[in-house]
C-alpha cells in the first residue's frame, strides 16, 4: 500500500511539472534546450540521471556483479571519473560555445555545420533513430518488468503505465519539464542509493564484513576459468565511461547550460551524483555473493542465470516496505530521466534535422513545437509496441546501440571541437568506420564480447579521420573562424 500510495503521488507530481513546463515553453529552443537556461544543479542532475536508468540498476549491476565480484567497482570508478567528470571538463565549455557559434541545437545539425556537409545531417539523424529508439524501448521494457513484479500487475498495463506518464510530461513540457523532474528524482536516486547500500550490507554484518564475505564467495562461485580478463574489465569501463562522450542525449545536456561560469559547479555536482549512484549499484550487485550461492540464483526456462531477476530479488527479500519503496522510485526515476532523453533526441532526429520549417519565423516555429510534440508521442507509442513485441530485429538494435551511435558520432565530435585540420571526408570516412566496425565486431565476436567490440568501434574512428583528413580538401576557413570564435 506504501507503494502505491508513493507512486500515485510521484507520478501525479511527474504530471504538473509538465504542466507547469507547458507554460515556459514557446518556441522550439525553449522545448528542446530548455532555452539554454539552465543552471548548474539541474544541468549536472540531468545529465547524471540520463546516465544511469534501470538497465544499470536492473540488469548490469546484477549481472557484472556477479561475474566481475568486486572488479565490478572500476566501473563504476571509470563512470565517475571519465563518463562524468571527464566529459564535463572535456567537452561542456567547447561544446556549449561552438554549439552557439553554429546557431545548431542537435548532433547531426551540429556535425553538418561544422564539416559543411549537407549529407551528414540526415545520416547522423537516421542513426540516432534506429539506435537510440530502440534502445528506450528496453528501458521501457526493464521497467515494465520491475512493475509486474512489485505490483503484481500484468506486463502490458505496467508497460501502458510508464509509457503514458512519461509521455505526458515530455510532450506538455519539454526539456523545462525533464530538467525539473530530473532535479526531483535526483534527489530520489541520491538518497534512496545510499540507503539501499547502507541496508543490504548491514544484513551481511557490516560493510567491511560484507566485502570480505564477497571476495571470500566470489573465489569460490566463479572458477578462476570463468573470471573476466583484464581486456573484458578494461572493455566495459572504457565503453561505458567514454560512450558517453558521444551519446546526443548526454551532449545536449552542454548545450542547455545557462553560462560557461557555471561548468566548475556542475562538474562538482555531476562527479559526486555519480560517485554515490555508480558504486551504489555495483556495491549492490557484488552483495549477491553474499546472499545467493549459484544453485540458488534466479534462473530462466532454459537453465540459464536470470541476471536480471538478481537485484529485484535481492531488495525484495532484505529490504522493509517503505524503503523498497523508495527504491522503486529510485528505479523508476533513473529511467523515465534516460527515456524522456532519449525519445526527445529521437524525436528531434526527425522534427529539427529532417523538418524544412524549422528555420522559418512565425508560424513556421509554431509548426516546428507542433511537429515536436507529436514525434515525441508518436515515438512514446512506438516504444510500447517494440517492448511489448520483441522484435529479432529491434533486439539486435538494442544490443548495438551504445557501440553504434558512439562509434559513429566520437570521433567526428570531438576532432570537430578541438581540431580544425579535420575535414568533411575525414568526418563521412570516422562516421561510416565507426559504424560499420560495430556492426561487423558484433557478429564476429559474438554478443558476450559486445563490450569489446563497441569499444574498438569507439576508437576506430580516431585513426580513420585524422588518416582521411589529411589526404582530402581542408576545410573552409570562414566556416572555422565562425565555429572556433571565442575559442
Amino acid at each position: 500500500m506504501i507503494s502505491i500510495i508513493m507512486l500515485v503521488g510521484f507520478f501525479a507530481l511527474m504530471t504538473g511539472i509538465g504542466l507547469w513546463g507547458m507554460g515556459r515553453t514557446k518556441t522550439l529552443g525553449d522545448f528542446f534546450l530548455g532555452g539554454r537556461t539552465m543552471g548548474p544543479w539541474i544541468s549536472a542532475i540531468a545529465y547524471g540521471t540520463s546516465y544511469f536508468s534501470a538497465v544499470l540498476f536492473i540488469g548490469f549491476a546484477g549481472k557484472q556483479g556477479w561475474l566481475f565480484g568486486l572488479n565490478a567497482l572500476w566501473i563504476a570508478l571509470g563512470n565517475c571519473l571519465i563518463g562524468a567528470m571527464g566529459a564535463w571538463l572535456v567537452l561542456a565549455r567547447r561544446t556549449r560555445r561552438m554549439t552557439q557559434n553554429l546557431d545548431t541545437m542537435t548532433m547531426p545539425e551540429f556535425l553538418q555545420e561544422r564539416y559543411g556537409a549537407r549529407h551528414l545531417k540526415p545520416l547522423a539523424a537516421a542513426i540516432i533513430f534506429f539506435f537510440l529508439l530502440p534502445y528506450s524501448a528496453s528501458v521501457f521494457k526493464g521497467l515494465g518488468h520491475l512493475f509486474e513484479a512489485v505490483f503484481h500487475i500484468s506486463y502490458d498495463v505496467a508497460l501502458l503505465l510508464m509509457i503514458g506518464f512519461t509521455g505526458i510530461y515530455l510532450v506538455l513540457g519539454g526539456y523545462f519539464a525533464i530538467a525539473m523532474t530530473d532535479l526531483i528524482q535526483g534527489a530520489v536516486m541520491f538518497i534512496g542509493a545510499i540507503a539501499m547500500v547502507l541496508v543490504v550490507y548491514s544484513r551481511g554484518g557490516s560493510f567491511i564484513t560484507t566485502l570480505g564475505q564477497i571476495s571470500q564467495n566470489y573465489a569460490a562461485h566463479i572458477p578462476p576459468q570463468a573470471q573476466p580478463s583484464l581486456m573484458t574489465i578494461l572493455s566495459v569501463v572504457f565503453m561505458t565511461s567514454f560512450g558517453p562522450w558521444a551519446l546526443p542525449q548526454m551532449v545536449q545536456k552542454f548545450y542547455a547550460i545557462k553560462d560557461e561560469g557555471m561548468i566548475k559547479r556542475a562538474t562538482v555536482v555531476t562527479t559526486i551524483f555519480s560517485a554515490v549512484i555508480g558504486f551504489s549499484a555495483y556495491l549492490v550487485g557484488t552483495s549477491a555473493h553474499v546472499f545467493f550461492t549459484p544453485d540458488s540464483l534466479p534462473k530462466t526456462a532454459s537453465g540459464a542465470i536470470n541476471f536480471d531477476l538478481i537485484v529485484p530479488l535481492l531488495l525484495t527479500r532484505l529490504l522493509p516496505e517503505l524503503l523498497l519503496a523508495v527504491i522503486l522510485l529510485l528505479v523508476l526515476s533513473a529511467s523515465m530521466s534516460t527515456l524522456s532523453s532519449l525519445v526527445l533526441v529521437s524525436s528531434s532526429s526527425v522534427a529539427i534535422d529532417l523538418y524544412p520549417g524549422r528555420v522559418e519565423e512565425g508560424t513556421g516555429k509554431d509548426r516546428s513545437i507542433a511537429m515536436m510534440r507529436f514525434l515525441s508521442a508518436l515515438f512514446v507509442i512506438v516504444s510500447y509496441f517494440i517492448s511489448r513485441y520483441q522484435f529479432d530485429v529491434i533486439v539486435t538494435l538494442m544490443s548495438l546501440s551504445w557501440g553504434a551511435v558512439a562509434g559513429s558520432f566520437g570521433a567526428a565530435f570531438i576532432y570537430g571541437l578541438f581540431w580544425k585540420g579535420a575535414t568533411k571526408a575525414g568526418a563521412y570516412a570516422g562516421m561510416l568506420s565507426g559504424l560499420l566496425a560495430e556492426i561487423l565486431l558484433f557478429y564476429l565476436l559474438g554478443p558476450a564480447q559486445s563490450p569489446l567490440a563497441a569499444s574498438l568501434a569507439m576508437l576506430i574512428p580516431f585513426a580513420v579521420l585524422p588518416l582521411v583528413s589529411a589526404f582530402t580538401q581542408k576545410p573552409d576557413k570562414i566556416l572555422l573562424d565562425r565555429a572556433y570564435k571565442g575559442l
